[in-house]
C-alpha cells in the first residue's frame, strides 16, 4: 500500500485559521455508506443520531504545553513544547523531566538552561528553569528537567508560563485559547499535547438536545500526542512506525457499549482518538476496560472494525495515518472523492475546520 494513495492537493486557503463561532455552526458533510454525500450544518448531526445510539467522546484536556522563555546567559528567545514525561526520571512537586520539542533546536544542547517568566514575558524574574538533559537522535526532541524557582509545584507554574499549543498550520489565530478545548474536557485529565478536534464542534446545548433525544454519551480518555499529526514519510504505508499513546476505557463505558449493541443501537465515535481507544480496547477480540494502557494501533485499509459503527471527524492532513483510518472505515475512493467535493463546496480543513460524519 503506497503512502501516495492517501495524498491530495490542498491550497492554504482551505486551512481554517480560526474556529467557527458558535462551535456548532460549522459545515457538516455526511458520507453515506454508498459514498453519496449530504451537506449540512454541524448542529444537524442530531438528525443522524437515533434513540438508543451511544456517542463516545474523548474528554482529555490540552496542557498549556507551549512554554516561551529565553536562554540563560544569552537572553536569546527559546521555546519548549511539552510532549510527555520521561519514564523513570525523578517526579516531585518541584521537579519534572519531560520530552520536548525545542526552538531553536540547533542552539539548545545538553547543559543549556532555559528560563521562563510568568506569561511567557521577556522581562521579569524567572519562575521556572528547564535544563536540557539529552537529545533523542531519532526525532530531535530533548529531555528537559524543569525546576520551579518559587517553591510552587511544577504543574501550577506550567499554567503561569505556558500557553495552549496550536498546530503549526494555524498561524493567525490570536483568540480565546479555550476554543481549542472541548466543552466536556476534564481539568483532571489535562495531559494532551493537542485537542481531540472533532469534539470542538459540540456545544453544551447541542449535547443536551442529543441526550434529550434518547442518545447516550460515554467517555474515553486518550492522551493525544503530536505524533498524531505526523506525516507518513515512508513510501510504503506499512513501513511507518506508529506512535504510542496512553488511553483509558472505563468499565462503565464498556458496559454502555455492550448494552447499546445488545439493544441494536450504534456506537458513534467522536474523533479518531475515540476510535483508536475503542478499537484498542477490543484488540484481544473482546472489549475490555483498561486504565492508561499504551496503544500503537495502526488502522489502515483492510482493518476490520470491532466496535465503532459511525465516526464524526474533521478533514485530515494529507499522507497522515488519520487519512488511512477513515479510508479503512469507508473506502479510499469514497474518502478521496469526499475531500475533492469538500474543496468544491468551500469546506475548511484541519483542527479548526469543518466536520465529516461517516455512516
Amino acid at each position: 500500500m503506497k503512502t501516495d494513495e492517501f495524498d491530495y492537493d490542498l491550497p492554504e486557503k482551505f486551512i481554517a485559521q480560526a474556529p467557527a463561532v458558535p462551535r456548532d455552526s460549522c459545515k457538516l458533510m455526511v458520507v453515506n455508506k454508498d459514498g453519496s454525500l449530504e451537506h449540512r450544518i454541524f448542529r444537524d448531526v442530531i438528525d443522524y443520531l437515533n434513540p438508543g445510539d451511544l456517542l463516545v467522546v474523548n474528554d482529555t484536556r490540552v496542557l498549556p504545553a507551549r512554554l516561551l522563555g529565553h536562554k540563560k546567559g544569552t537572553g536569546g528567545a527559546a521555546e519548549s513544547l511539552l510532549l510527555d514525561k520521561v519514564d523513570g526520571a525523578p517526579d516531585t512537586p518541584q521537579e519534572q523531566t519531560w520530552n520536548c520539542m525545542v526552538k531553536p533546536g540547533k542552539r539548545l544542547k545538553p547543559g543549556n538552561v532555559i528560563e521562563y517568566c510568568a506569561g511567557g514575558a521577556d522581562e521579569g524574574e524567572p519562575i521556572l528553569e528547564g535544563e536540557i538533559v539529552s537529545i533523542d537522535a531519532d526525532n530531535g526532541s530533548r529531555a528537559v528537567r524543569f525546576t520551579t524557582l518559587t517553591g510552587e509545584d511544577v504543574d501550577s507554574v506550567f499554567h503561569k508560563v505556558g500557553h495552549t499549543p496550536l498546530p503549526p498550520y494555524i498561524t493567525q489565530y490570536k483568540g480565546d485559547e479555550e476554543l481549542y478545548q472541548t466543552v466536556y474536557s476534564r481539568p483532571d485529565l489535562e495531559r494532551s499535547a493537542a485537542a481531540p478536534t472533532a469534539g470542538l464542534h459540540f456545544t453544551e446545548e447541542l449535547l443536551d438536545r442529543i441526550k434529550a433525544k434518547g442518545v447516550n454519551v460515554a467517555t474515553v480518555d486518550l492522551e493525544v500526542g503530536l505524533d498524531t499529526f505526523r506525516l507518513v514519510e515512508e513510501e510504503n504505508a506499512e513501513d511507518h512506525k506508529m506512535h504510542t499513546e496512553l488511553y483509558t476505557v472505563s468499565p462503565e463505558t464498556v458496559q454502555m457499549i455492550r448494552d447499546t449493541k445488545a439493544a441494536g443501537g450504534r456506537v458513534i465515535a467522536v474523533g479518531t482518538t475515540s476510535v483508536r481507544s475503542l478499537e484498542s480496547a477490543a484488540r484481544s477480540g473482546e472489549l475490555a476496560p483498561c486504565s492508561r494502557a499504551a496503544t500503537n494501533l495502526y488502522i489502515m485499509p483492510g482493518y476490520e472494525y470491532k466496535v465503532v459503527d459511525a465516526i464524526i471527524t474533521n478533514f485530515h492532513v494529507p499522507r497522515s495515518t488519520l487519512m488511512m483510518l477513515v479510508s479503512a472505515f469507508s473506502t479510499r475512493d469514497i474518502i478521496m472523492n469526499a475531500y475533492e467535493q469538500a474543496k468544491e463546496h468551500g469546506y475548511r480543513f484541519f483542527s479548526f475546520g469543518d466536520a465529516m460524519m461517516l455512516l
